[in-house]
């Protein structure tokens, strides 16, 4: 299918052939009719991206003290290729638009095949042919609506919450400042709420516009219109002043915020709908107490996974309004003609025109306020059907192959065929670089959830083929080892499932997140014979950690190990903040700091005992090993960020070691102090530990990591959780 895609490190906007997404539960599979670009929010994504580095750094300064912070952590080179991972990738354009079901996911039966929706998000509602929705992201159309007009619901809720946030009343009177595309929308759901408008804008045209749809009067903010506007201002309000001012402006100019002040009554609501300059002037808001409020996207429900992913809605006796309810309310008005939309649209264009479109919109050389892009439409006799999701280098897209499962199996011709399922930030920046420059490893086949994430994976990694259904890698017969490295609840079921292909298997920590998902793997090792396993257990692999372990001493003494792990904050958005589906933290990554120590001591856990902290995610943790040997892991997350992320102390025989976060080690022995320094940079050993996997498949060799050391790896993890819960010591 055909997607419009950007490249923020370059600037580049193209239409890219990509794999359709594949339809999953909780949602349903949409062939776009119409989008609508946002003249406003994703005109300035593109211009962000045309910036040089330093200009991104300026307009993005949250970003910058992300990486100063990561680079504190994990060392200049690491966070270096996470980052030129991310900017060099092709991202998704839009948010906004209307299209027919093709397929219905399980979960979704509300909808039906052939049924035209309005779809949102900007993870989802994109210039693409064909979109996955879910459910509470779509609304049906009411009958009436043409499909054009529908593609405005999204930016049309962005308009309503906006108006819900200032709570107008009838007989109200309101300011907009900005009288673009979510402005003129503002104007009309005023309008249509019985509240006199006057309007601000640079440009005449839509000035112009936003009288034509109700507007009292409109001007430009400068001397002459200002004056006319406090006029009329005045005549409206009985000269108090407006009630409600709506910041629909973009840009640098802290003239909308000043102007506000300037025409609010006292007490009045200031609404921030766009994304402007606020230097609030202390003394114009103190003196009039104005009511600052911010307006979030388009309603509740916004940015929360458990909405918007898991389709969780919020009860309408608590939450009367959310994002849904918004696209719903918002398609209604249209249909009852409330709210008109028609003379929004600028122009019409086919999908194939978009990058002309867009550099004409960047130059002023097509001025627009609503532009609608067009795409092919299936033929009236020909039934809907799911388009095809894989894509192979050099032919058209095609259908899947089919595998015969069977008994473990080496490479095939000396050379390691892998699939991947996932290809996200830590898999594009820690494993596929290594993979890629590995002679004994092909990069075959790789599936994400996201058509792009695909096409980034199979464009900087020569992947041959790229598909958007883990499917399509479990059955290719041609491949020799599947790679996961999705997201922590889905490891134990894809495991399972590339068990029983036969195939070599490498999954992300953590292999499982309850002792019920263990046994599911234990049995399907067993039921096919296949124990070819491997978690990615990297630290044991690090070459400063195995060098300062040789020096030490004998692997049979027992030690005591102490390991401090300062994991710091989650961001707002973070994937891990979800504890019912994903897990604790703990449960994600203390995997990681047991395998560590249980290498160490050369023996497997056989008892943990865990206390919480005074932070949410954090755990105090001794475990006993089978030799003796003893070990606490300090996980705490309240540290300063810029702290070190990892220490690891030991002591045993006289010996004293300790690791410095993989940038530098000591070790104490008899009179002496020995100091190792990495050869090349901080390093936690991802390199070396794909490259003893390849060369264990490739060659019939032991794994790694053995089997048993995984299991009761994975299981002292989950004893962690099990003795916060239960206050004493759980065996493994």
């Amino acid at each position: 299918m055909k997607q419009i895609a950007q490249n923020y490190k370059s600037g580049e906007l193209t239409v890219l052939d990509v794999p359709a997404p594949a339809c999953r539960p909780g949602g349903v599979l949409v062939q776009s009719l119409f989008s609508l670009i946002s003249t406003g929010t994703e005109m300035m994504k593109l211009a962000e991206a045309k910036m040089s580095m330093v200009g991104k750094a300026r307009a993005r300064p949250d970003q910058v003290r992300k990486v100063l912070d990561t680079v504190a952590q994990q060392g200049a080179v690491s966070t270096y290729k996470k980052v030129m991972s991310r900017l060099d990738s092709y991202t998704p354009l839009g948010y906004s638009l209307c299209g027919v079901i093709v397929e219905v996911g399980k979960g979704a039966e509300e909808f039906q095949v052939g049924q035209l929706v309005a779809a949102a998000g900007n993870e989802y509602a994109l210039h693409a042919e064909y979109n996955w929705l879910p459910v509470n992201l779509c609304a049906p159309v009411p009958r009436g609506v043409s499909p054009e007009h529908a593609a405005f619901a999204t930016v049309g809720s962005i308009a309503m919450h906006g108006v819900r946030r200032a709570e107008v009343q009838l007989g109200d009177t309101a300011c907009v400042i900005g009288l673009g595309l979510v402005g003129q929308l503002v104007v009309r759901l005023l309008v249509a709420s019985g509240v006199r408008v006057i309007g601000l804008d640079m440009i005449d045209q839509r000035c112009r516009l936003a009288e034509q749809a109700g507007a009292v009067l409109c001007a430009a903010p400068a001397d002459e219109g200002m004056e006319a506007a406090r006029r009329s201002v005045d005549e409206i309000s009985g000269g108090r002043g407006v009630d409600h001012v709506f910041l629909a402006a973009g840009g640098s100019s802290n003239g909308p915020v000043e102007v506000a002040a300037r025409l609010a009554r006292d007490r009045a609501r200031v609404v921030d709908i766009g994304k402007t300059r606020l230097d609030l002037p202390w003394n114009a808001y103190y003196e009039k107490e104005l009511d600052v409020r911010f307006s979030r996207s388009y309603g509740p429900g916004r940015y929360d996974e458990r909405y918007e992913l898991e389709g969780i809605d919020y009860p309408i006796g608590y939450v009367r309004w959310t994002e849904r309810r918004n696209l719903e309310c918002f398609l209604d008005l249209v249909a009852r003609k409330e709210i008109e939309v028609e003379t929004l649209v600028s122009g019409v264009f086919p999908l194939a025109d978009a990058s002309g479109v867009y550099a004409d919109l960047a130059s002023g050389s097509l001025k627009a306020v609503g532009v609608l892009l067009e795409y092919p439409a299936r033929p009236a006799d020909t039934p809907p059907r799911a388009p095809d999701s894989v894509i192979r280098v050099g032919t058209n897209p095609a259908s899947t192959v089919r595998a015969n499962p069977g008994a473990p199996r080496g490479a095939s011709g000396g050379r390691l065929k892998i699939g991947f399922v996932g290809a996200g930030n830590y898999a594009s920046s820690m494993l596929l670089p290594h993979l890629a420059r590995l002679d004994k490893a092909y990069l075959a086949h790789v599936a994400t959830s996201r058509s792009l994430s695909a096409v980034n994976a199979q464009r900087r990694f020569g992947f041959t083929t790229a598909s958007t259904d883990a499917d399509a890698v479990f059955c290719d017969a041609s491949l020799d080892a599947i790679f996961i490295v999705t997201r922590h609840h889905t490891h134990a079921d894809l495991v399972c499932r590339a068990l029983a292909t036969g195939k070599a298997v490498f999954v992300e920590k953590p292999l499982a997140l309850t002792r019920d998902e263990l046994a599911r793997i234990v049995e399907a090792i067993a039921r096919t014979g296949n124990d070819r396993l491997m978690v990615g257990f990297n630290r044991r692999f690090a070459p400063l950690l195995t060098r300062l372990r040789s020096r030490f001493g004998p692997a049979d003494s027992s030690s005591v190990m102490r390991y401090l792990v300062n994991a710091g904050p989650l961001a707002a958005d973070s994937w891990y903040r979800n504890d019912a589906l994903e897990g604790s933290r703990f449960a994600g990554e203390g995997g990681h700091f047991i395998d560590t120590l249980s290498w160490w001591a050369a023996s497997l856990p056989e008892q943990a005992y865990a206390v919480s902290g005074p932070e949410k995610d954090d755990v105090q943790v001794t475990v006993r090993f089978g030799n003796g040997s003893s070990g606490t892991i300090t996980y705490v997350t309240g540290g300063n960020p810029r702290y070190p992320k990892e220490t690891l102390d030991v002591a045993a025989g006289g010996c004293s070691a300790r690791l410095d976060n993989f940038a530098k080690a000591s070790l104490w022995s008899g009179r002496r102090q020995h100091a190792i320094r990495p050869r090349g940079g901080q390093d936690k050993g991802q390199r070396a530990e794909l490259t003893q996997f390849v060369e264990a498949v490739v060659t019939g060799a032991p794994m790694p990591i053995g089997v048993e050391s995984l299991l009761a790896t994975t299981q002292a993890t989950i004893a962690v959780g099990e003795s916060v819960l239960s206050g004493r010591a759980e065996r493994v």
